[in-house]
């Protein structure tokens, strides 16, 4: 019996499987996790520096939103540390695609929240983080529109107080769409990972 044709039975078809793996895979992610939500929208806060910053100044840009306190004892620094780390991760390996991304950070504590706070907290985690705040009315327009909640705890006798509130991550696209949440409770590797599957 003639060998040759069991030959190529076999070697042809290992051929194509080597050279179908030799192109780049591009692994579609479908649709982003958030996409078509009702969160997000305009807003207009004070910044670190006191000049009044609006959701809208960002437009074109990717951003990364956070709502919480810099008084905060443990949740509010270690979610954003994480979330920054894995931003940086994510510049470091591209370069490009992070340069896109705007973080941002809200205190819903303005009345020790000040733009010196905000400033000492946001350079803790990444050069880029811009903390914002406002007044109450203010806060409670962009909270409602970001889908998340917070209240001022009780008060201690000597005056200090927590304040209770959400703590999500959300990652916005170019446009102001809802993208996905950022997986701050799985470390900054997670995080880089789930900013490259939606920053383009």
């Amino acid at each position: 019996m003639d060998v040759m044709p069991r030959l190529a039975i076999v070697v042809i078809p290992a051929l194509l499987l080597a050279s179908c793996g030799s192109e780049p895979q591009t692994v579609d992610q479908g649709e982003a996790p958030l996409a078509g939500a009702a969160i997000g929208g305009d807003f207009t806060l004070t910044g670190e520096s006191g000049e009044e910053v609006s959701w809208s100044d960002f437009a074109g840009q990717y951003r990364t939103i956070y709502f919480g306190y810099a008084y905060c004892p443990d949740v509010c620094p270690t979610d954003n540390q994480r979330a920054m780390a894995g931003l940086k991760k994510f510049e470091a390996e591209n370069p490009e695609l992070g340069a896109k991304i705007q973080p941002l950070f809200v205190s819903v504590d303005p009345e020790r929240d000040t733009p010196e706070v905000l400033t000492e907290f946001t350079d803790a985690f990444h050069p880029r983080l811009i903390g914002l705040t406002g007044t109450k009315e203010q806060l409670d327009a962009a909270t409602s529109t970001f889908a998340v909640f917070y209240g001022k705890g009780e008060e201690s006798e000597s005056g200090g107080y927590l304040m209770e509130h959400s703590n999500i991550t959300y990652l916005f696209g170019p446009g102001g769409e809802p993208l996905a949440t950022l997986p701050t409770d799985e470390g900054p590797d997670a995080v880089a990972a789930e900013l490259a599957k939606w920053v383009r």
